[in-house]
This record gives C-alpha cells, sequence and structure tokens, in this order.
C-alpha cells in the first residue's frame, strides 16, 4: 500500500477544484453538488466545505445511488443492495457537478448520469473526482479532478476516510493471471 494523497493534500486539492467551479460558473447561482454513493458522497461534503468557505454560503447537495443503473446489475448482483437517493431540489436547468471519488471506467458515472437525469432536465453536468485512475471502457472524462495517475492493473486505487480526513491510497491486489493458451 503506498498514500496517493493524504488529507492535506486532499484539502489543498478540493480547496483548488472549488475555487474552479465557481470561477468557471461566476459564483454558485443555480449550481447542485451530487455525490455517487458510496465514495463520492464523502468527496461532495467536503467540496461543499470549500465552495462556501469560498463565497460564503453553501450550495445544494445531495446523492445518487447507481445500483440500479448499473449494466451488469443482473450478472454481478444477485442480490443488489439499494440505497438511498437524496436530490434537494428539482434539477431542471441547474448546473450539476457529479462527484466520484475515483474515476475508472467510466461505467458507474454512466450509471450516475441516468440516475441523475431521473431528476430533472439540468443546463449541463460536470464530473468532479478526487483520483483519474485511468483505463477508460468509456468516453467519460472529469472536468475537475484533483490527481491523476496511472496505475498497473493488478493496483486498486482506494479513497479513505480517515480521523484525519480523507485520504487516497493505492493497493496492490496480487499479480494478475494469465489463463493458460489453448491448443
Amino acid at each position: 500500500m503506498r498514500v496517493l494523497i493524504d488529507p492535506n493534500g486532499v484539502s489543498r486539492g478540493l480547496r483548488r477544484v472549488a475555487g474552479e467551479i465557481v470561477e468557471r460558473h461566476r459564483g454558485t447561482e443555480n449550481l447542485v453538488i451530487v455525490g455517487i454513493r458510496r465514495g463520492g458522497v464523502a468527496v461532495a461534503r467536503d467540496l461543499v466545505h470549500w465552495i462556501q468557505d469560498h463565497e460564503g454560503h453553501g450550495v445544494p447537495v445531495g446523492m445518487v445511488d447507481i445500483t440500479l443503473y448499473r449494466d451488469d446489475v443482473a450478472t454481478a448482483l444477485p442480490n443488489p443492495r439499494i440505497g438511498p437517493s437524496s436530490i434537494p431540489c428539482s434539477l431542471d436547468g441547474k448546473t450539476v457537478v457529479l462527484v466520484d471519488d475515483v474515476v475508472y471506467t467510466g461505467r458507474t458515472v454512466r450509471a450516475a448520469l441516468d440516475a441523475v437525469l431521473d431528476y430533472g432536465r439540468p443546463h449541463c453536468i460536470e464530473l468532479a473526482a478526487l483520483v483519474d485512475r485511468g483505463g477508460r471502457e468509456l468516453p467519460i472524462q472529469p472536468t475537475y479532478v484533483v490527481r491523476t495517475v496511472e496505475v498497473g492493473d493488478s493496483e486498486r486505487v482506494d479513497v479513505v476516510d480517515g480521523e484525519d480526513g480523507l485520504s487516497a491510497i493505492v493497493q496492490d491486489m496480487g499479480t494478475p493471471t494469465i489463463p493458460p493458451e489453448h491448443p
């Protein structure tokens, strides 16, 4: 295991991203932050803290559960655990910043887009991520990112919500096995 971003680095990065969001949209009017359950919710919470610190007032924040929107729900999740979604206002005409902890293949974000669109028709949807680890299977790219890193196929990036705050770590999950070739 190695630390990719310590809690101080996460705070600095999210403070920077909060400033970028506020600058790009000239404030927070019509802005809604939506965290993707599970990991994105903690990142969204901290991002909203920095937006509030920057602007002096909060923004609506919600969360979406993507369990039933996954493209592998029937095969990978025989007994899916569905968690709550909570959207604080209509998303019609709003700028939604969808927040995830780690962006990898893009499939989680695709499912989250479908979930968000069930709550209205936003003016636009942007993506913020703590870590972009590459490896896309879908053409999805974060608008805002704290750290971009290339990790091996046998490695996993996790975001940990510890006593000192969020941190990102890389764990080696073992060498992937290569199936033997069949004649």
